[in-house]
């Protein structure tokens, strides 16, 4: 069983924090930001692909959180470096401190497709899309966390899924990745989002940077599945087991628990580098999340890409 857990009483104040959370326009991202709202951080920044629904998202969390803060539209697609460069940019010209980055966004089991830089869509986005935002807002978080009584986070959503990747774990052939199943082209990013907390946890120390599963959640990244029917059966048995397990979650309210845990919760209270299940239960994850040759192969990758492209 994980910890107990109520955002309203459980979370102290964030005051004097500024907050960016990727995907905060829907789902789990959305009621993260809610959850944060509610407990006075100076800002936090909605990055979103789609300006009007995060204009939307962004008025439906006033409008249920009486007290929240200033909440920031910032222009985000993560299946293109030079957007999140620009986003990047308009973060730094705006923010001189970072203190909790929550790369939220991702996209579940679609058709094989590839991000404008030629990586496999579900890789790109979950994957090389947040490392690139990370690399970048890495240098303000550094800064922040030199000043005095600083607590900075780095929080990437993953998933149970990662226990279901290709056979090597990662596949860095963007186009072997075609001949793959969605499925496990998913698992893959999603181990991969546990592998680069990891790295990170190593190569920065003094922030600190975990993963985590949500819980089994039926949110809108579900929307590409929901047109085939023999998908319409695996989500209602998904639903199903959301009911049963201890610690899972139907909806966003509950899903977003352990993310806001690992953003909100006493820093003595998370090993940095770990992934946890919800809530704030620590998990050795699968064989190749402890796989330490793996977790270097994907961090130079990663690197040799990002300055391949200029970063």
């Amino acid at each position: 069983m994980g910890k107990s857990f109520d955002p309203a009483k459980d979370i102290g104040s964030l005051d004097g924090k500024v907050i960016l959370v990727t995907g905060g326009n829907a789902g789990l991202g959305k009621q993260t930001v809610a959850y944060l709202a509610a407990h006075s951080p100076t800002r936090i920044y909605l990055a979103a692909r789609t300006e009007s629904k995060a204009r939307d998202a962004i008025s439906d969390i006033k409008n249920s959180v009486p007290n929240a803060c200033e909440i920031v539209f910032l222009p985000l697609d993560l299946t293109s470096f030079s957007s999140i460069a620009d986003a990047a940019s308009t973060f730094k010209s705006q923010e001189s401190r970072l203190d909790i980055l929550i790369n939220n966004a991702g996209i579940m089991a679609p058709p094989y497709s590839t991000t404008k830089e030629g990586y496999e869509i579900q890789f790109g986005t979950n994957h090389m899309g947040h490392a690139l935002l990370t690399k970048l807002l890495i240098p303000t978080m550094l800064d922040t966390a030199k000043q005095p009584g600083s607590d900075v986070r780095i929080v990437n959503l993953s998933s149970m899924g990662h226990q279901m990747p290709v056979s090597k774990g990662i596949e860095f052939d963007q186009q072997a990745l075609e001949k793959e199943s969605t499925w496990r082209r998913y698992g893959s990013s999603k181990l991969a989002n546990i592998l680069f907390a990891r790295s990170l946890a190593l190569e920065y120390p003094t922030i600190t940077s975990v993963s985590l599963h949500p819980g089994v959640i039926l949110t809108d990244l579900f929307d590409n599945l929901r047109t085939n029917i023999f998908m319409k059966v695996g989500l209602y048995i998904y639903g199903i087991i959301g009911m049963i397990l201890p610690g899972h979650y139907q909806g966003p309210e509950g899903g977003a628990l352990n993310t806001t845990w690992c953003a909100t919760t006493a820093k003595d209270e998370l090993e940095s580098g770990a992934y946890y299940m919800p809530v704030g239960k620590k998990s050795s994850g699968s064989s190749f999340a402890r796989d330490e040759g793996l977790r270097k192969k994907l961090w130079e990758y990663t690197e040799a890409e990002l300055q391949k492209h200029g970063y």
